[in-house]
């Protein structure tokens, strides 16, 4: 078994694709080649949520968060562990994805407080809910830097989850329009994206 891992590593599969799960936000969480690997800067996502979320602790109503393109819940999962007043929404269009997620989600004990829902953005939801916060990684890199990538991520991550067209900005053209839609008035919208748009 171990001479077998060690072959895969050589051909570039991701650690954690091997050992099945990766550490985020001080939480370890189940990975398969249906989710990409939760990454550092991705922390910086979360992390500014949750200023803002402390910052209506005071509100007396709990805040409405959706995270869209969940994969593996990473975002959504740390959240909810951090903000346990605030109810959340997962979206992602992949259902191995939210399959992934909702494991997650019940190894953390927030599974009750996330609803999880298959869709494209936001379109899969009903016409009512609003929301105080969108949070999202959506997919950014283009189609040329998709050629540069290195062969772990290139090969082995979900492309789904990663290529947006020859600019990259495909994925978020569709969603700001989608999120303005969604957004309580003094909302706010997180996206995570690429330094080179």
């Amino acid at each position: 078994a171990f001479r077998s891992l060690v072959k895969r590593r050589a051909a570039a599969t991701p650690v954690a694709y091997l050992v099945g799960h990766r550490e985020f936000y001080s939480l370890d969480f189940q990975v398969t080649p249906d989710v990409l690997i939760p990454r550092p800067e991705t922390e910086f996502l979360v992390i500014a949520t949750l200023d803002k979320l402390r910052e209506r602790e005071d509100d007396s109503a709990p805040a409405d968060v959706v995270d869209v393109g969940t994969g593996s819940g990473a975002v959504a999962i740390s959240l909810a562990k951090h903000s346990p007043e605030a109810n959340f929404t997962a979206i992602d269009i992949s259902p191995k994805a939210l399959e992934v997620a909702q494991t997650n989600a019940a190894t953390h004990g927030v599974a009750e407080r996330i609803s999880f829902l298959e869709g494209d953005l936001l379109t899969g939801l009903d016409e009512s809910p609003q929301f105080d916060f969108v949070v999202s990684n959506p997919p950014y890199i283009s189609t040329s830097e998709m050629a540069e990538l290195p062969v772990e991520v290139a090969d082995y991550e979900p492309h789904l989850a990663l290529e947006a067209g020859p600019d990259g900005t495909d994925v978020i053209q569709r969603f700001i329009p989608q999120a303005s839609t969604r957004l309580r008035s003094g909302g706010y919208l997180f996206i995570e994206i690429s330094p080179m748009i």
